[in-house]
């Protein structure tokens, strides 16, 4: 008997079978009702690309529309996560890839894609009373500024312990698994990069010393010294702080040399593969991107003179922008969207620009000013800006982090300059449609993501300040990290 109702019952699910495989196909491409989270909107649009933590949608009329994930109602969401695998199929893997679109390690500086936005989902849209949950906290982390990167369950920052030490901690409590020395220098502003393809980890001090170890272990696998290596020189006293990125084999820096402003160096060996001169110029404070603008692949960063491009094949200098470079520290890590760079800096002579990059000639690319803003108008200091949509998010102001929306394009300001909930500069990250502000003087706060105005959702003092509150955070596993010096907090920041 139990035989043949099984039998009976897998004939009945063939049939079925056959009788779905007859259906209409979905047309994941054609358009749909999108209903807001609220219930009160709704629009009739086609789903371009998720990216970012937010949705790009069409309409009929061309119309481009960008919201937040977390903004759509739960159908909606659910409907996204179901067929974005379908979705990318259709679009030929190419609109829809990106590496923040889902949540992930935070193994470089400013996430997945270097955006400094998270794709995590499923976050408080609210704080209340004095904020998230803190779960736990850890010490003995040393001296810094530097920020942290997660990757395996594992941790890494650096810390200047007599010595500036790489550490290696647990995901679920901050212990140290292990500690490597670098060098000295004092106490360091480079967050380490993990790659895991290789499983090495790369940092820093402010000296210049690189260190290339196993992120298993510790152990040293090679160094390099950017000042006795490369000529390299700062632009100022604070020394060196950027991150490496790591591109498939090879690690991306910036000495800033007359013979090596940047320079490619084979990522297991060090070995150097080209090295870019540029004469008269220095480091500055950011970290090379990515663009593949004008058909050229190309490293993006902000050195003491200003924005440059290097190919990626060669190290050849592609183009160089000095108009938003200040004399004193150029810091923030620039944004990067299709054919277009968004760069700024704070301090008295410092400003904002949008460049657009085509191509000039068979090897070569025209970097065109679309906009400058001085710095009385748009201005970061080192706080950091994140692209969400067609809009730019930022602190404003030397010292200040006053919250602000810039639409990119135009430059025209949405929003802002308002004073923040916190004081000084703020350090920022995005995820599920919210900003992350963090402020100089230990003021935690959340701000929505929007185009529609400033509102603050809420906001929390950090457990400790040790000195000023300048490390970024980051966002990981529903989780936020925020490294105070030798401490480190970790809040729940999941949806209740």
């Amino acid at each position: 008997m139990i035989m043949l109702i099984r039998s009976c019952g897998l004939a009945l699910l063939g049939s079925l079978g056959v009788w779905m495989a007859t259906l209409p196909a979905q047309d994941l491409t054609a358009p749909r009702t999108w209903q807001a989270a609220t219930g009160n909107y709704s629009v009739e649009a086609e789903f371009v690309e998720l990216a970012d933590g937010s949705v790009q949608l069409k309409r009929a009329d061309g119309k481009a529309i960008t919201v937040p994930l977390g903004k759509l109602s739960k159908a909606d969401q659910l409907w996204i996560r179901k067929n974005l695998a379908a979705l990318r199929a259709a679009a030929g893997g190419s609109t829809l890839a990106s590496a923040s679109s889902s949540g992930g390690d935070w193994y470089r500086w400013r996430g997945p894609a270097g955006t400094g936005i998270s794709g995590e989902q499923g976050l408080r849209q609210a704080w209340s009373g004095d904020g998230p949950p803190l779960l736990w906290s850890a010490g003995d982390l040393g001296g810094g500024h530097a920020s942290l990167t997660i990757h395996n369950d594992k941790i890494y920052t650096l810390g200047n312990k007599q010595s500036v030490k790489l550490l290696c901690l647990n995901l679920s409590d901050g212990a140290i698994v292990w500690e490597t020395e670098v060098g000295g220098g004092g106490d360091p502003n480079c967050t380490p990069t993990v790659d895991p393809a290789s499983g090495l980890v790369f940092g820093m001090t402010k000296d210049g010393t690189l260190l290339c170890a196993n992120a298993e272990t510790g152990e040293a696998v090679w160094r390099k010294s950017f000042a006795n290596d490369f000529g390299g020189r700062m632009m100022s006293s604070w020394g060196y702080s950027e991150s490496p990125l790591v591109d498939g084999e090879h690690l991306i820096c910036t000495p800033g040399g007359d013979a090596a402003v940047m320079v490619a160096l084979d990522k297991t060996t060090g070995r150097v593969v080209w090295q870019t001169p540029m004469p008269g110029n220095s480091a500055g404070y950011a970290s090379p991107v990515i663009s593949n603008a004008g058909g050229i692949k190309q490293y993006v960063t902000l050195t003491g003179k200003g924005l440059i491009g290097v190919a990626a094949d060669n190290g050849r200098l592609l183009w160089h922008y000095a108009r938003i470079a200040n004399t004193t520290a150029n810091c923030p890590t620039p944004l990067v969207s299709g054919d277009l760079v968004f760069g700024s800096s704070g301090y008295d002579d410092g400003g904002t620009a949008l460049l657009r990059l085509q191509a000039n000639g068979r090897n070569g690319i025209r970097a065109t000013e679309v906009y400058y803003k001085r710095n009385n108008e748009i201005q970061n200091h080192h706080g950091g800006m994140v692209l969400i949509g067609d809009h730019v998010y930022l602190g404003h102001g030397h010292n200040n982090g006053l919250p602000m929306c810039v639409e990119l394009k135009t430059g025209r300001i949405v929003w802002g300059p308002t004073r923040g909930a916190g004081t000084g500069s703020a350090a920022l990250v995005a995820a599920d449609g919210m900003l992350y502000f963090r402020y100089q003087n230990g003021v935690m706060a959340l701000v929505e993501a929007t185009p529609r105005g400033y509102q603050l959702n809420g906001q929390f003092r950090i457990k400790t300040r040790h000195a000023e509150s300048w490390s970024h955070p980051v966002i990981q596993d529903q989780k936020l990290y925020l490294r105070d010096q030798h401490e480190l907090h970790v809040y729940d920041i999941a949806a209740e």
